[in-house]
């Protein structure tokens, strides 16, 4: 296991950007591509949209719910452990779906199985690549996380082709091989120590800013654990037992309240994109070249938004450009129901698949931001758990105001406006938080805040209280007069 003092944002750290990419093509983008098989799942057993679309609702739902369980088996295991575990389930669960006698057997394999497999890789790999880099963190995020956009527009082709050639029982066989891949990108994450996480006991009860309740801890721990003596090379993580209380951090909360209403209306645009272009006399292969864009300019997103923000003038704005982005899609959406021809939606997909990019890439960078390294993989394991519900309910809940309206213009407007009121609460909390820090200094300036500290024998008692220049003349007599005697 390697130590070093801080990220050190480079050597080892591409193989973990190269590794992290493999994933998210291997579990995003093959997530993506099995709503290929919706026609074909749809013809064989003989069931209507609702049913069949619940195939991908549950892969999607599965991959975030069980993003914590990623997480836990990270940091108490290894993370090498827990991507090739997830690659074997999800390899059985494709192989397991190619025999499939019922849309409930692919309900449990396709959805449960192969979303479990993939929630054991997705967030752990991303988190290794906030421990390998600091400096040029968003840039290897927008490089690791192009994986879902190169995927999916070069595996939506060949899956239509092995659909083709060799129906879609032979296609998930194939996925299923094409899926172990993970085992190799599991190898690819060797564990690396950082100080500011990673410290032995001595080291911690030396801090300054180690509260005293958790010295008495450690030092309970030093007494009564004989295996830390036994293991003295082996680092005691602060955050071993600590893990879990970023969830009582403001910022994060309102972070994760954002992170519902952002992953709400994100969700059903890629499923119903392509049945609006339709309803709208676009043609078949116009409305999946929309799709390509889309991929292709998410792509783009990745990596450029991630190098700008990574730039000297930008670096200390992310949060703003993260809730920017988050606003441009949403904004992107309203616009949706007036554009009812190609030459139209073509821009659309430009923009909605470059901000889509763009805000995926700085989701772990913000995550980091509000909670520290040593917490983040923890943390985007609850932050991808929220996306887990709003994935589940949104695309039935647009496809009932379809259903229901009679055309997508509610649909899509609930999704801009929840996507813009995300980026809204996010914008409004930053705000409030730089009111607070400006009245802050102007309050305490009024009031003379002392801390007098005086001892009655072996006892040492401390008062904190705010004292008028009278109180404070009156206690400098008071304690000149008390130095002479």
């Amino acid at each position: 296991r390697a130590r070093h003092a801080g990220p050190p944002d480079g050597g080892w750290g591409w193989m973990i950007v190269a590794g992290c990419f493999l994933v998210t093509i291997c579990t995003r983008a093959v997530t993506r591509c099995i709503s290929i098989f919706f026609v074909e799942f749809q013809a064989y057993f003989g069931q209507d949209y609702a049913r069949t679309a619940w195939i991908h609702s549950i892969v999607d739902c599965a991959t975030m719910l069980c993003a914590p369980l990623g997480s836990l088996i990270s940091n108490h295991v290894s993370c090498q452990v827990g991507i090739m575990l997830g690659g074997l389930l999800a390899s059985t669960g494709l192989i397991l779906s190619s025999f499939a006698t019922s849309l409930e057997h692919l309900y449990l394999s396709l959805g449960v199985l192969t979303g479990l497999g993939f929630a054991l890789c997705y967030s752990p790999a991303i988190a290794m690549v906030g421990k390998y880099f600091n400096k040029r963190k968003a840039l290897a995020y927008g490089i690791a996380m192009s994986g879902s956009g190169i995927g999916t527009f070069i595996l939506a082709p060949v899956v239509q082709l092995l659909i083709e050639q060799f129906s879609w029982r032979g296609a998930l066989l194939i996925l299923g091989g094409f899926v172990l891949n993970l085992c190799v990108c599991g190898a690819l994450m060797r564990p690396i120590s950082l100080k500011e996480d990673c410290k032995t006991a001595p080291e911690l009860l030396e801090q300054n800013y180690v509260p005293e309740t958790e010295k008495q801890d450690l030092k309970r721990m030093s007494i009564c654990s004989p295996l830390i003596k036994l293991w003295p090379h082996e680092c005691l993580c602060y955050c071993s037992w600590k893990e879990y209380d970023f969830l009582l951090m403001p910022g994060f909360m309102v972070l994760a309240v954002s992170i519902l209403f952002m992953a709400y209306g994100c969700s059903p645009l890629f499923v119903y994109l392509v049945p609006y272009a339709l309803s709208v006399g676009v043609s078949h292969h116009q409305a999946a070249f929309l799709m390509s864009i889309l991929g292709v300019i998410d792509i783009i997103g990745n990596i450029t938004f991630g190098w700008l923000t990574d730039r000297r003038c930008l670096k200390k704005h992310r949060y703003f450009c993260y809730l920017f982005a988050v606003g441009m899609d949403g904004l992107s959406c309203l616009f949706l129901p007036v554009l009812q021809s190609f030459p139209l939606l073509v821009p659309f997909s430009f923009t909605f698949g470059y901000f889509d990019g763009a805000y995926v890439t700085l989701i772990p960078v913000v995550t980091a931001d509000a909670v520290g390294t040593p917490l983040l993989s923890s943390a985007l394991g609850v932050v991808y758990f929220l996306h887990a519900i709003p994935y589940l309910v949104s695309p039935p809940v647009a496809g009932w105001l379809v259903d229901t309206t009679g055309s997508y213009t509610a649909s899509f407007l609930l999704c801009g406006f929840s996507m813009i009121f995300s980026s809204a609460l996010l914008c409004f909390a930053r705000l409030a938080k730089k009111i607070k820090r400006t009245h802050l200094p102007s309050l305490t300036g009024n009031t003379a805040l002392k801390q007098h500290i005086w001892t009655n024998g072996a006892i040492a008692y401390s008062v904190t209280a705010e004292l008028d220049q009278r109180d404070v003349e009156f206690l400098a007599v008071d304690t000149n007069s008390f130095s002479k005697r």
